[in-house]
């Protein structure tokens, strides 16, 4: 029997069953598989039934033998050692030039080591990462495909055809680069998506906690402010949450634990910046208060022993929820700032050649951050493709000018009504931080070589000279070595 299938897909959770079903509705045939069988001829009964394109395969070598060559075989696996089991379950069923897709949430030092080792055997490897939860993979997710270069050309139809479009009719789909670079651009997003979801959290907590606005009020006040510079899919999403109710008119997001999960890719974002020495605080922030939320039992008895103001708001309600209104979209500024500079040094550490604007391009539409936001991003890499922070753009400078004082309203108006806003106000402080010309890093330079005797520059001298001063008459005159981020 003549092969026909353009691509196998192997994982029948709901993202792997959607995508299936997606690349059916464009045209092409897919190969069903998943490690549990009975799950094959589940899928094609129910959810793929009357999809003449989707057909099963109950064992691997069934699903290799219905491809043609080169195989194009994509993984929607638990990310991890599952992923491994399968490459090698696969690599005796294979020949030189055909393809795994890895479309997991991996972790992109993984994605190198298995281009590399695929590579070694003759094989092509992609990882890619896939954005938009299962809506996006059924109608049109955002993909950021990275790995062997010459496997692009095998799946770039494909994917370009099942990702979803840019209200221009751009593809959020592009090549991003070699190895790891697919994937670390899918750990970044998820950490801005972290974030954004911990900004609008502040906000709701300023107006649900100060401005004791209720449920419908604040769906209303998101109503509008996701007709503007705020358009998102987050935005959306939460107005939509407010006013959802249960069987009893009760609303739903009242009765939810204050408890939040996270799969980790925001923390691999947050340890990366620290290994790259790239100040990306809001991601960071945004790990440290889902973890902190996590201490349920321990913060309500802390509630019961340690004390702070009542937040008892007496001005301008209106006034004040555009004055949040702002400080959410500086802070997301902010945000996006510093998850490009992470991009930027992650290219130079890897040698990676990142597109800025393609990326934010892919993150226009299918995506949870998607927004009227990017595309203002990728104009500002068209008017400077080596731009090397959003903040200097002339458009993003004059919105965070814009906003400036209502920023520092809200979050002085939390700091004295001690309510928790850290994504807020690490954002204001990497922004006061960024324009400063001088830092009291002189004096922690001071401190440390006056205890370690590890160097500093001086002022007065060329950069790249180091000094060491005998602070006490007692040290010695060698210096320590450093480490610079």
């Amino acid at each position: 029997m003549e092969p026909t299938a353009d691509i196998a897909l192997i994982g029948l959770a709901v993202m792997g069953q959607n995508l299936i079903l997606n690349m059916s509705d464009h045209g092409y045939q897919v190969v069903a598989f998943n490690r549990t069988v009975a799950k094959v001829d589940e899928f094609l009964a129910d959810a793929a039934k009357g999809h003449r394109n989707v057909v099963g395969a109950h064992s691997i070598e069934e699903m290799v033998s219905l491809l043609k060559r080169p195989r194009k075989i994509m993984l929607m696996v638990k990310a991890g050692k599952a992923v491994d089991d399968f490459i090698e379950t696969l690599l005796p069923h294979l020949e030189p030039g055909d393809l795994i897709i890895d479309g997991g949430n991996s972790h992109f030092p993984d994605t190198i080591r298995r281009t590399k080792y695929l590579e070694s055997k003759g094989l092509l490897f992609i990882g890619t990462g896939v954005s938009g939860g299962e809506e996006g993979a059924r109608f049109g997710p955002s993909m950021m495909p990275g790995g062997s270069v010459k496997a692009w050309p095998l799946v770039k139809e494909i994917f370009q055809a099942i990702c979803a479009k840019t209200p221009d009719g751009d593809p959020c789909c592009d090549w991003v680069g070699e190895n790891g670079a697919g994937h670390f651009v899918k750990m970044v997003h998820n950490g801005i998506e972290y974030g954004d979801m911990q900004l609008i959290c502040e906000a709701y907590q300023l107006m649900k906690g100060g401005l004791k606005l209720s449920n419908e009020e604040m769906h209303d006040v998101l109503t509008e402010w996701n007709k503007g510079e705020l358009d998102s899919y987050l935005i959306e999403i939460t107005r939509d949450i407010l006013a959802y109710k249960d069987e009893a008119g009760d609303a739903v997001v009242d009765k939810i634990l204050d408890t939040a999960g996270q799969k980790g890719t925001g923390k691999w974002t947050s340890v990366e910046s620290l290994d790259l020495g790239v100040p990306v605080t809001l991601i960071g922030e945004a790990v440290f208060a889902r973890c902190l939320s996590a201490m349920k039992e321990e913060r309500v008895e802390a509630s019961k022993i340690l004390s702070g103001p009542q937040f008892t708001f007496e001005g301008d309600r209106k006034a004040f929820i555009e004055d949040i209104r702002q400080a959410l979209l500086a802070s997301k500024l902010v945000s996006y700032a510093q998850g490009f500079m992470l991009l930027r040094e992650a290219a130079k550490e890897y040698k990676w050649n990142l597109n800025y604007g393609a990326i934010a391009l892919m993150w226009r539409a299918g995506c949870i951050i998607r927004s009227v936001f990017l595309g203002k991003i990728k104009d500002a890499f068209a008017r400077n493709p080596n731009l090397s922070n959003l903040l200097l753009d002339p458009y993003f400078t004059g919105v965070v000018e814009r906003c400036q004082a209502s920023w520092r309203r809200t979050v002085a108006t939390a700091v004295s009504a001690g309510v928790a806003v850290p994504a807020f106000t690490t954002a204001l402080s990497f922004f006061d931080g960024y324009r400063s010309e001088r830092l009291p890093a002189n004096l922690l330079q001071a401190q440390r070589d006056y205890f370690g005797a590890h160097t500093y520059e001086r002022v007065d001298r060329p950069r790249g000279q180091f000094f060491h001063t005998n602070w006490t008459g007692k040290g010695g005159n060698v210096s320590s070595s450093t480490y610079n981020a």
